[in-house]
């Protein structure tokens, strides 16, 4: 993306999966915010209309793939997979494989990339972490002799391009930013070590020029005001989320946990995606003015949604990983959370609602993931520690069907769970949300 950056192009970045880390990275190199697709949390449709309208006005789209290209929710089926998505949207692949230690192997493992699913296109392959150039010229001569698929170059071993990671992933780009030394390396080496330059020539253009829906033409009129509280802390949003709010009425007004001693006036809602409020604990804890706010307006029934780190922010307590410390939050809930070594829960979710909230009607169907290292001390299975005022409001399942212990807190008019809910999977659920906001300004 930076090398295409380079090149004078404007770069429309997409992401498969419901990663939230690669996207920030890809919206600072691009100057573009990237867009999540995926197939097992969105329609077809949404996915095709979303790529068509997120790539309007620009030269070249970039997906990243998820996982390996045939991987996807089960062995069996290509759904959710980066392939599935190749095929949905007419785009032709570029294989990024890592050859370290190998030579001739690499022909093999092309050949049943090439075999495995005729309908593919697969363009091009970059070799990666490769040791010389000598080393490079034994990979393209095996490939050439005995492959289909194009060898577009290399990319030499460094660890000087490595990005830091930690749990959940990648350092997010709210806390790193990659040096303009680092960037221009980069560049160089794709410059220097392959043909995509010749390459991008050659790629049969891309129309969406059937696409005409104006996204400000259907937005309604901004009817109410929700704090989306973004900063180091709390940086894990889909993009789709916030312009589905926008879409359906709301004003949105960022504010920061870590920094702002209030909240902003005016507001009719709040909404706490998911982040690292685990890594600063003590700032957020000690932000005590802000904490006595959100509490408040959650006893005033404001709506209030959160989500992973979102929904430990609005807990009483978070104890760190050792069990020496504990720091209290917003205390909208009666629980207390502590960090874990270890991860506590991954995989894709769909929810039912029992009952009516602010993101729905009881029965509606969303679709989202988990995935956290923390964990209620509360015995969750007994469900014991819920007072009279709280209730869990969700059925959850996994994508196979099978049920989940995973809940969904609902007091006074307050919601949050560890599940990250794409919005786009349910057309109703940014609605819904900005019309409870609405009769909450109406009640003021």
């Amino acid at each position: 993306m930076k090398y295409l950056s380079h090149l004078g192009y404007k770069v429309a970045p997409f992401k498969i999966g419901p990663d939230f880390i690669d996207p920030g990275h890809h919206t600072k190199i691009c100057g573009k915010t990237s867009i999540n697709l995926d197939s097992w949390m969105l329609s077809k449709n949404y996915n095709i209309e979303n790529f068509q309208k997120s790539s309007l006005n620009c030269d070249i789209a970039v997906v990243e793939g998820v996982m390996g290209l045939f991987d996807g929710i089960s062995g069996t089926s290509e759904a959710g997979s980066t392939a599935q998505m190749a095929k949905w949207l007419n785009l032709p692949v570029v294989l990024i494989l890592d050859a370290r230690s190998m030579a001739r192997s690499v022909a093999a493992i092309v050949q049943g990339f090439e075999n495995f699913d005729k309908n593919l296109n697969i363009a091009g392959i970059i070799f990666n972490r490769v040791g010389s150039p000598n080393h490079y010229r034994y990979l393209k001569d095996a490939v050439k002799d005995n492959c289909k698929t194009e060898s577009l170059g290399y990319i030499l071993r460094n660890e000087k391009i490595s990005l830091p990671d930690r749990h959940l992933g990648l350092v997010t780009a709210e806390e790193f930013t990659m040096s303009d030394e680092t960037l221009s390396l980069l560049v160089t080496m794709i410059d220097k070590n392959t043909s995509f330059k010749d390459f991008i020539h050659k790629l049969a253009p891309f129309s969406n020029n059937h696409y005409h829906v104006s996204d400000e033409g259907t937005r309604d009129k901004e009817v109410v005001n929700i704090g989306v509280a973004r900063d180091k802390a709390f940086c894990f949003y889909y993009k789709d989320n916030i312009e589905l709010l926008k879409k359906s009425g709301a004003k949105i007004v960022e504010f920061s946990p870590l920094t702002d001693t209030h909240l902003p006036d005016n507001l009719h809602g709040l909404y706490f995606g998911g982040g690292y409020p685990e890594l600063f604990a003590n700032e957020l804890s000690c932000n005590i003015s802000l904490l006595k706010d959100i509490n408040a307006e959650s006893h005033g029934n404001m709506p209030i949604y959160g989500e992973c780190g979102g929904f430990m922010y609005l807990c009483s307590f978070m104890t760190d990983e050792n069990g020496k410390k504990t720091y209290p939050m917003t205390g909208c809930f009666n629980f207390s959370v502590k960090v874990s070594s270890r991860l506590r829960s991954l995989g894709y979710r769909e929810i039912t609602l029992k009952q009516n909230s602010l993101i729905g009607s009881k029965g509606a169907v969303l679709r989202g993931h988990e995935y956290h290292y923390s964990t209620l001390l509360e015995d969750m299975s007994k469900k014991t520690f819920l007072d009279n005022d709280i209730k869990d409001i969700y059925n959850v399942t996994k994508r196979d069907g099978k049920t989940v212990d995973l809940s969904g807190f609902l007091k006074n008019n307050t919601l949050a769970s560890y599940f990250h809910i794409h919005f786009g999977s349910n057309e109703n659920c940014a609605k819904s949300f900005v019309k409870a906001c609405l009769k909450y300004k109406s009640m003021e």
